[in-house]
């Protein structure tokens, strides 16, 4: 299995438009994108995106439709050119890449899955998956064996002679990702995958792919115009408007310390017991602990089923890498971080 690598994008420019270098100065000197539009007849999709995409992690991209996300992630493996800057996949710059190098970049250190699904409708289940190996020269048996232990590690096992036709939507996506974790690439490309998909198959495939990340620890860079998914997947998120970045960290800040009144409007509506983190919420203590412990990166709405069940309204919180005691969290500090307002902007 191939290492992780991390993906480091620096002062990133996407102007649409046959005048696009020229007015480069402009918009780095403040023009808006709706100027820029209404001037010179130019669509601002990226305007200075600066992020850190460590290895082995899922970065997810977050925004409403035009936003800019999905033409973010088309420039990490160059199928959109930049109009200025840099984006460094494990330390090479794929902006300068020559042809030749850019081919095998996309053939060995990127896969995607996409929305639609992409499957060719003549090729088997089995045929699908094999498909970027297949490109790749990959020998028949040896691609066979990568694509049928992918489908079985998603859960179609026994559908490998089905054709896409037969398959229902989520079974069809489930080929989509068989088909980018068999080319064994360390950085996976996934732009709106489940969106088009029911609520509970879409939560199904989430599952799925934060079980196999424990397992593949791949650089995922995951596209999303929905904050319940971005929380549940991302150990990072970045929130753009208008091609810009306005927030980027971890569930906790966004939820927790929204940057303005518009990230503070998608926050919300959130379930913050489902995405507030116990060690979030959890005091010091210097007395004895309680008898029941539970795991800092628990989330607060675990750990009051755990009170409920075990009879206590109290909790020892244990470090979940180290193991050793970090605070404790009582039933008056769970609701209190559920019910409050947000910190964020003041």
């Amino acid at each position: 299995m191939a290492d992780p690598i991390g993906i480091e994008i620096r002062n990133l420019y996407k102007i649409f438009g046959p005048q696009a270098a020229q007015l480069m100065d402009a918009v780095r000197n403040g023009m808006t994108k709706a100027e820029l539009n209404e001037r010179h007849h130019h669509v601002l999709g990226l305007n200075d995106i600066n992020i850190s995409m460590p290895a082995g992690q899922i970065q997810v991209i977050m925004g409403l439709s035009g936003s800019g996300k999905s033409t973010l992630i088309r420039h990490i493996n160059r199928l959109i050119d930049p109009t200025a800057g840099e984006v460094l996949v494990g330390g090479q710059n794929v902006v300068t890449m020559s042809p030749d190098a850019l081919r095998d970049f996309r053939r060995h250190q990127t896969a995607m899955v996409f929305q639609k699904f992409a499957l060719l409708p003549n090729r088997t289940v089995l045929e699908n998956t094999c498909y970027g190996l297949e490109v790749q020269g990959i020998p028949q048996a040896k691609r066979i064996a990568s694509a049928m232990h992918w489908l079985e590690r998603v859960g179609l096992k026994g559908f490998e002679k089905k054709y896409p036709n037969q398959l229902s939507g989520g079974m069809q996506q489930r080929v989509g990702l068989a088909r980018a974790l068999a080319n064994d690439a360390p950085i996976l490309l996934m732009d709106e995958a489940f969106s088009a998909l029911d609520p509970l198959i879409r939560v199904d495939m989430q599952t799925i792919l934060l079980d196999l990340q424990k397992e593949i620890r791949k650089t995922i860079v995951f596209i999303t115009h929905d904050l319940d998914e971005a929380l549940r997947l991302g150990d990072s998120i970045a929130i753009l408007r208008d091609g810009e970045i306005i927030q980027q960290g971890s569930s906790q800040d966004i939820v927790l310390r929204p940057a303005d009144a518009y990230i503070e409007s998608f926050v919300r509506e959130v379930n913050r017991g489902r995405v507030i983190r116990v060690d979030a919420a959890m005091e010091a203590t210097t007395g004895p602990l309680p008898e029941v412990t539970v795991d800092g990166d628990c989330t607060l709405e675990d750990a009051g089923r755990l009170m409920v069940q075990s009879g206590t309204t109290r909790l020892a919180v244990r470090d979940a890498a180290t193991g050793r005691p970090a605070g404790t969290l009582s039933m008056e500090r769970i609701l209190a971080a559920i019910t409050q307002r947000s910190a964020g902007h003041a």
